[in-house]
C-alpha cells in the first residue's frame, strides 16, 4: 500500500515537471517570437520610413532649371594671339583636347562658356578660356554679341572675370557651394562642341577632388578643391555652369577626365564659394588679394599616423612652419595637425587651401589643432605672400585713363547708332596729349597705329611703351570719320 502510495508520488511530480517544462517551451518560444516580431517590425518600419522619404523627397525639375539657367549662360570666342599649338603644352589640352573646338583656319580661336553674374554685364568663366587672347566675343543667348573686356584673371584658380557693357542681363544667383552634398543632382550649362545652349544633368559624384590640372602650370599657391560630378562636359563647357536643382549657381565647369578629349564618365567644376572671393577681387582690385597662412601641409595617411602617433586619420599635417608667417606668429607649429579653419573641419590639404582662399591679407580667423593629442585654438593674423597684413587701396588697374583722357567701352547700341564694329569712347578730357592735338570729347577712337581696338584695355596696351608718332582714328559723337597724329616722348 505504502509502495503504491510512493509510486503515485513519483508519477505526479514528474507529470507537473513534464507540464512545467512543455509550458516553460511554449512562453519561451513565445518569447522568441515575439522577439523576432519586434526585430522584423523594427526591420519593415526602417525600410518603410526610408521608402517614405524617397518618397517624399520633391521631384527634380529639370525643366524649371534649365529655363532659369541657359539665359545666363554665354557663348565665349577668344581670337587669340598666337597659335595655341606653337606655344608649350597647356595641361588643359589633355582634359579637354585643346583650348578651342574645333581649329580653324586665319586667326586661331579658342571657345567655351561663360556664366553672368551680375545684370550689369559681369561674365565669370575660366582663366584658359581667355589666355592669350587679343579679342574676347561674348554671344548672349538670344544671339546678341559683344566684345568683352578681360577685367582681370587668375591662373591660380584658372578664373576670370569679363565685363560686356550692357544692362539688365538675365544673371544667376550664387548658391553655397559647402552645403552641396554627394549623391545631389546637379545641371551642367555650357556650349560644347559650338552648341550654344546644352543642358545636361548628373549627380555630385564627390567633393574636395584634387586632380593635379592646375598644379601642372607651376603656380605656387594653386588651389584644387573640385566639385566632381558625372553630369556630361565636353570642349567648349568650360567656364560654363554647374547649378543646383533650385537654379543657383554653385559651381564653374572646368576640366573633364578623359583619355580621348571628350566626356568619359567624369567632370570637375570649381566651387562657387571659392569663386566669389577670386571674382570679388577681380572686380575690386584687377588681381586677387591672397591670404597664406605659411604652413607646408600633408595630408594623413595611415603610414604618417603611425609614424608621428596620431590617434586618428582627421585633419591636415603640418611637416613645416615658415619662420615668420602668419602661423608661426600665432604659435603653430611644426608637427601640429590642422582640424578646422573658422568652424569649417578640414580633413584634406584642399580643404584647407579652400579655406584660407576666401580671407584677405589682415583677416584674422580660428585655427584649431591637435597637438600632443590635445586640442589647441589659434588666433591667426593672415599676411600676403609679401609678408603684409594689409590690402592696398591702389588699383593697379587704371585702365579708364589714358594720356590726360577718360575712356569707357562702347555699348552695342552707340556702335550700331555711328555704323561701326568696334571702338572705345572718351568720356572726358583733362590736361594731356589727347586735348592739346584737338581730339573732342565723345570721340570714338576705333584704330590705333591701324590696329583696331574693343576695350579700354586694348588702348592702354596699344598706347604702353609707345614713343614718337602715333595715329588715332575713329568717328565723332557725330559719326564723321576722323584721324589724329600725336606724338609720345
Amino acid at each position: 500500500m505504502i509502495k503504491n502510495m510512493n509510486f503515485k508520488k513519483v508519477l505526479s511530480i514528474l507529470a507537473i515537471a513534464f507540464v512545467g517544462g512543455l509550458v516553460a517551451l511554449g512562453v519561451n518560444h513565445l518569447m522568441m517570437n515575439d522577439s523576432n516580431s519586434d526585430q522584423f517590425t523594427q526591420h519593415q518600419n526602417a525600410k518603410f520610413t526610408l521608402a517614405e522619404k524617397l518618397a517624399a523627397a520633391p521631384e527634380v525639375d529639370f525643366v524649371s532649371v534649365a529655363e532659369i539657367s541657359t539665359p545666363a549662360v554665354v557663348h565665349i570666342i577668344s581670337t587669340l594671339k598666337s597659335s595655341p599649338r606653337s606655344q608649350m603644352t597647356n595641361p588643359f589640352e589633355e582634359f579637354f583636347g585643346g583650348p578651342g573646338f574645333p581649329q580653324q583656319q586665319g586667326p586661331q580661336q579658342a571657345t567655351g562658356s561663360g556664366v553672368i553674374i551680375r545684370q550689369n554685364g559681369y561674365i565669370v568663366t575660366n582663366n584658359h578660356v581667355v589666355d592669350n587672347a587679343s579679342k574676347v566675343e561674348v554671344v548672349l543667348d538670344d544671339k546678341r554679341s559683344y566684345v568683352a573686356e578681360v577685367v582681370g584673371t587668375d591662373p591660380e584658380t584658372d578664373l576670370a572675370l569679363l565685363k560686356i557693357q550692357e544692362d539688365n542681363l538675365p544673371f544667376l544667383n550664387l548658391g553655397n557651394s559647402d552645403e552641396l552634398k554627394v549623391g545631389e543632382w546637379v545641371v551642367a550649362v555650357g556650349n560644347p562642341f559650338n552648341l550654344t545652349s546644352t543642358v545636361t544633368a548628373g549627380i555630385v559624384s564627390a567633393k574636395g577632388r584634387s586632380i593635379n590640372l592646375l598644379r601642372e602650370r607651376g603656380g605656387d599657391y594653386t588651389i584644387e578643391n573640385f566639385i566632381q560630378t558625372d553630369a556630361a562636359v565636353n570642349p567648349g563647357n568650360s567656364g560654363g555652369a554647374l547649378v543646383n536643382t533650385r537654379g543657383e549657381l554653385i559651381g564653374i565647369n572646368t576640366a573633364i577626365a578623359s583619355q580621348t578629349g571628350s566626356y568619359s564618365g567624369y567632370s570637375f567644376a570649381i566651387p562657387i564659394n571659392l569663386a566669389k572671393k577670386i571674382v570679388g577681387d577681380l572686380k575690386d582690385f584687377g588681381e586677387v588679394k591672397r591670404a597664406i597662412l605659411g604652413v607646408r601641409i600633408q595630408d594623413v595617411t595611415q603610414e604618417l599616423a603611425d609614424d608621428k602617433g596620431l590617434k586618428n586619420l582627421n585633419g591636415v599635417f603640418v611637416p613645416s612652419v615658415a619662420d615668420g608667417g602668419s602661423a608661426d606668429k600665432a604659435g603653430i607649429k611644426e608637427g601640429d595637425v590642422i582640424v578646422k579653419v573658422g568652424d569649417v573641419i578640414v580633413n584634406k590639404g584642399s580643404d584647407l587651401q579652400e579655406q584660407i582662399s576666401k580671407y584677405h591679407p589682415g583677416d584674422k580667423v580660428n585655427v584649431t589643432v591637435i597637438r600632443n593629442k590635445s586640442e589647441k585654438v589659434f588666433t591667426v593674423v593672415l599676411l600676403s605672400k609679401d609678408g603684409s597684413n594689409e590690402i592696398s587701396s591702389e588699383i593697379k588697374r587704371d585702365e579708364k585713363k589714358v594720356l590726360g583722357a577718360e575712356i569707357e567701352n562702347t555699348s552695342r547700341e552707340e556702335r550700331l547708332a555711328l555704323k561701326i564694329k568696334n571702338g572705345v569712347k572718351i568720356t572726358r578730357l583733362g590736361n594731356g596729349v589727347m586735348k592739346q592735338k584737338g581730339i573732342p570729347a565723345g570721340f570714338v577712337i576705333t584704330q590705333i597705329d591701324k590696329t583696331p581696338v574693343y576695350t579700354t584695355k586694348d588702348v592702354e596696351n596699344a598706347l604702353k611703351d609707345k614713343s614718337g608718332a602715333v595715329l588715332i582714328e575713329g568717328v565723332t559723337s557725330n559719326g564723321d570719320k576722323e584721324a589724329f597724329a600725336i606724338r609720345l616722348d
